[in-house]
C-alpha cells in the first residue's frame, strides 16, 4: 500500500513538473493568465475600477521608476498591465 502512495506522489510531482501545475487546478486560458498577473502586479482586485486601476498604476510607477532606481523594462511592464486591465474594462454609457 506504501509503495502505491509513493508511486502516485511521484507521478503527481512529475505531473506537476511537466504541466507547471497540479491535476486538480483548473486550466486557464492565456488572457485570463495575463489579467492575472497584471491585477497581481498593480494589487487591484478582480472587480476594480477605472479610477483604482490607475491610482495603483501610479503608485507602482512612483516605485519603479528609474529616477527612484528602477528600470524602463519595470515602468513598461506596469504600463502594459494598466492598459491591460483598462481594456477589460466594460464601456460607460454616456
Amino acid at each position: 500500500m506504501l509503495r502505491w502512495l509513493v508511486i502516485a506522489g511521484v507521478i503527481l510531482l512529475f505531473y506537476r513538473w511537466i504541466l507547471g501545475r497540479w491535476p486538480w487546478q483548473p486550466k486557464m486560458s492565456t488572457r485570463n493568465q495575463a489579467l492575472f498577473r497584471a491585477r497581481r502586479l498593480l494589487g487591484v482586485e478582480h472587480n476594480a475600477n477605472r479610477s483604482e486601476i490607475i491610482a495603483a498604476h501610479k503608485r507602482l510607477v512612483a516605485m519603479v521608476h528609474p529616477d527612484r532606481g528602477g528600470t524602463n523594462q519595470q515602468v513598461h511592464e506596469a504600463n502594459a498591465a494598466r492598459d491591460l486591465l483598462l481594456d477589460e474594462l466594460p464601456d460607460a454609457v454616456e
